[in-house]
């Protein structure tokens, strides 16, 4: 079937065939015929005609499918009769309608499809006779005389059909007779096609629209992850075609399977199928395009399988609002969200329906046939229920005799017939404007210049609804949306919890599931990810993915992207953003801090203590026999090196790093240039022995000190030149102390000292105490009287090896905060050398007072 709807030229030839077996056979039956036998012109037993200036053309499904080669089953008496009879209830609405085709008849001529797309075809046939000429000049009657032709009814339109594999088989006929064609029912995604059925349109959303709203229940869901099941047909894998084309599109939901119900499943086939969703577990969600029978044996093998309350089923308007689905299967379908085109109950159908009679409704040649299957009774010996033992009275009523309830459908067929109505109008309006009735250019209408009419028609349906067509011959899609829901008194039923209209409107605080559950259930190949992981996506499958988290400075930049955060920044705790690494510097309460600060205290008292000291016994031998002036510059050095200490602590600003640039060598600078003053007179003053008699030059202590503050002047011109060519600022150092974990990682608050300044404004320390070292080994055999050098010279060397060990372990330290625990700890080594010089100072004393 599907194939052929591919091919429109092979319903050509089979519909010449039919046309010609149909039409001619009678005639060549005919002059075999006695004279006096009577062939009828026109049989009527399986189809409804009703006269009219125009005629409409029905098709529907009054007869289901037969079976064995029997064309036609069992009565349809809501899909076939409702349906049918809301067309010829609209037929009389509009001819007793004076604004309406006003002095113009609609007539019609209604024929059954028995739901069979091939039956249908050759029914539909009688729609395109009055279209087909006919030659008859070969064939004469038994009589000799010329034979005499029926004139068929002209067809201007067609109403329905009902099944897309119906619709679909006529529109190519009909196609090729320009015969334009409305369906109530149809909602194949292939129909929308304007290439290959051009005259084809439809009052009922294609199931594109149906496929995008239920396409965006599952995403309203969060459903990700989701399951197919389609009736074979192209009812089922047009509707599925057309969701998975959109879920592609959009990129949201993946397919996890894609399964078919054969057209005649075998015995257990439904237990396979359950069984093969069952092997994409995570995939609760199954969106279903089948037809009544297939979901209720769905739902049975599920329930079967004793797996109630596993899938989520997600039905399109083949399951709508029906009960026959669910009948003894209610747990199985709990939760259940399906969709149908929005309807709504026509109240004067209703009436008109329940007012029927076999006494007032003869047009309707099944009629008969549904008053016996509806009240379950016979109608006299050739009533279609032999078996029954009730013999119908005709008095029965509809509605009190029976149950009764409107078919779907029935607003549909009636905006379907009411379309073709408004468009004849505004076609009659414009052709015939004034003239009573059908004027001459209405005689013959063109179904070309029809469909443009019908195209562009825009009026308030019987529901209230406006009734349009797009390009393509599609209605708008609006949908009522509903959950099957089990309530507390284990009473079933069907709630609306939102619509669609182009876009979801959906209420999920009203959706209940297994158990009276609130919660929305699950159905993802994957579980999110955590906070700060990102999703490592499994090739071919997008929907399903690997948790991977971001590490080290490393946070979540998207759902499957980790960023490295800047370089002054770590993860946060979540790791999805970044945050400014902790700035540490050294604290007064550190014990790094507390230790160096009492030894600068003690060494400051010491000091203090000494100067004092000297200053109380300025005048006394002893102390100027010390050479009080140079005795002075040295202990103010002293007193630099342990007060150093306390810039070096304190909390950087640019104050600071200035004092921290000054000081840092200025103490030992007076050290060391006081020291070197000494050595290098001790040293001219024996060379000079050596050589005359006269004392050498510069040996005062006036002299003393001009050269000592020059050597210091020059320590102080090189930090000037440092403070022209480098502003002191601070700095925050994030690379010393950027550890392997984020969370230990900090930046180090500091003055921004470089490597290279530091050895500059050090190095001319060193410098003076290189030049003082060699001094002092050069008067290392003075007398022993002079024995000044030798103590200066065990200083020196001291000295020399304590900066040995400092040099190579500060630069060669990579954390900023033990470098500044060097610094701390120099102090206790300037003590010692301060402890030294007093000792110098006091056997200096002590020489020069015992001297002859």
């Amino acid at each position: 079937m599907e194939g052929d709807s591919k091919h429109p030229s092979l319903f050509l030839y089979c519909s010449l065939f039919l046309l010609t077996t149909k039409f001619y056979w009678p005639l060549v039956s005919a002059t075999q015929r006695p004279p006096d036998t009577q062939l009828p012109l026109q049989d009527f037993a399986h189809s409804i005609r009703l006269d009219g200036d125009i005629m409409l053309g029905g098709l529907f499904p009054v007869h289901s499918r037969g079976e064995r080669g029997v064309p036609c089953g069992e009565l349809k008496k809501e899909k076939g009769i409702h349906r049918l009879e809301a067309m010829l209830f609209a037929i009389d609405l509009i001819n007793k309608d004076p604004d309406l085709l006003p002095n113009v008849t609609l007539g019609a001529r209604i024929l059954d499809t028995c739901s069979r797309d091939t039956y249908a075809l050759e029914q539909s046939l009688t729609f395109v006779q009055a279209l087909i000429e006919r030659d008859g000049s070969d064939v004469r009657c038994a009589s000799g005389e010329q034979p005499i032709f029926a004139k068929p009814d002209k067809v201007v339109g067609v109403i329905g059909a009902s099944a897309s594999s119906v619709s679909i088989m006529v529109a190519n006929i009909l196609r090729l007779f320009k015969i334009p064609q409305i369906s109530y029912a149809s909602t194949a995604p292939e129909l929308s096609d304007n290439t290959r059925y051009d005259f084809f349109s439809r009052v009922v959303p294609p199931d594109s629209y149906q496929a995008q709203a239920m396409l965006d229940i599952v995403t309203a869901m969060g459903w990700n992850y989701v399951s197919t099941l389609a009736s074979e047909g192209n009812y089922g894998e047009s509707g599925v075609e057309a969701f998975v084309q959109i879920s592609r599109e959009s990129g949201g939901v993946c397919i996890a399977q894609s399964l078919k119900i054969p057209r005649e499943p075998k015995p257990g086939e439904f237990d396979k199928l359950i069984l093969r969703l069952l092997e994409t577990s995570n995939a609760r969600a199954v969106i279903m395009f089948a037809n009544e029978d297939d979901i209720r044996r769905i739902l049975d093998a599920a329930k079967r399988l004793n797996q109630t309350g596993h899938f989520l089923w997600v039905g399109s308007d083949s399951w709508g609002s029906k009960i026959s689905p669910v009948v003894q299967q209610e747990r199985v379908a709990e939760g259940a969200v399906t969709i149908l085109p929005k309807r709504a109950s026509v109240d004067a159908f209703d009436r008109y329906f329940r007012s029927r009679s076999l006494s007032n409704n003869r047009r309707n040649v099944w009629f008969a046939e549904f008053w016996e299957e509806n009240f379950v009774c016979k109608l006299g010996m050739h009533g279609k229920r032999p078996g029954s033992p009730k013999k119908c009275t005709g008095l029965e009523k509809v509605g009190r005799d029976s149950t009764y309830e409107q078919e779907g459908k029935v607003q549909f067929v009636m905006d379907a017939v009411y379309a073709m109505a408004h468009a004849l109008h505004h076609m009659h309006r414009e052709l015939c404007s004034g003239y009573p009735g059908l004027c001459p250019r209405m005689a013959n209408i063109d179904g070309k210049e029809l469909l443009i009419y019908i195209r562009a028609v825009n009026f308030n349906g019987s529901a209230g609804t406006p009734v349009t067509f797009n390009e393509n011959g599609d209605a708008p899609g609006r949908y009522d949306i509903f959950q099957y829901q089990i309530n507390n008194r284990s009473t079933a039923g069907y709630k609306v919890i939102g619509h669609w209209t182009d876009q979801l409107y959906l209420n999920i605080d009203a959706m209940q599931w297994t158990n009276g559950d609130s919660s929305v259930p699950a159905s993802v190949c994957s579980l999110p990810c955590k906070m700060g992981e990102r999703k490592k996506v499994v090739k071919g499958v997008p929907c399903c993915w690997h948790c991977e988290r971001c590490e080290g400075y490393h946070f979540q930049a998207s759902e499957f992207v980790c960023e490295l955060c800047p370089y002054e920044q770590r993860p946060d705790q979540n790791r999805t953003g970044c945050q400014p690494i902790p700035i540490i510097k050294l604290e007064w309460h550190s014990p790094w801090a507390l230790v160096p600060v009492f030894i600068s205290v003690l060494g400051i008292l010491a000091t203090t203590f000494v100067i004092v000291t000297f200053v109380r016994y300025h005048d006394t031998p002893i102390v100027r026999a010390s050479g009080r002036e140079m005795s002075y510059v040295l202990l103010t050095g002293i007193f630099l090196c342990y007060a150093i200490t306390f810039p070096m602590i304190a909390a950087p600003d640019v104050s600071v790093c200035s004092f921290r640039r000054i000081f840092l060598g200025l103490g030992m600078c007076f050290s060391y240039a006081a020291l070197l003053t000494k050595t290098n007179r001790i040293h001219r003053i024996f060379e000079q022995g050596k050589k005359a008699v006269t004392a050498p030059r510069f040996i005062s202590p006036a002299s003393q000190l001009v050269i000592t503050f020059s050597l210091i002047s020059v320590q102080l011109l090189g930090v000037l030149v440092w403070f022209a060519a480098d502003p002191p600022h601070t700095v925050v150092d994030y690379g010393e102390q950027r550890t392997q974990d984020p969370e230990n990682a900090r930046g180090v608050l500091k003055c921004d000292i470089s490597d290279l300044s530091l050895i500059c404004s050090l190095g001319y320390s060193i410098l003076l105490m290189v030049t003082c070292t060699v001094y002092a080994i050069k008067t290392r055999g003075v007398p022993e009287t002079f024995n000044e050098a030798k103590p200066i010279g065990f200083t020196m060397y001291t000295t020399c090896i304590i900066w040995l060990a400092f040099i190579p372990i500060f630069f060669g330290t990579a954390q900023s905060a033990e470098r500044i625990q060097i610094f701390h700890r120099w102090p206790q080594t300037l003590l010692k050398y301060s402890v030294i010089q007093c000792r110098i100072q006091s056997k200096l004393s002590v020489d020069k007072l015992t001297r002859p």
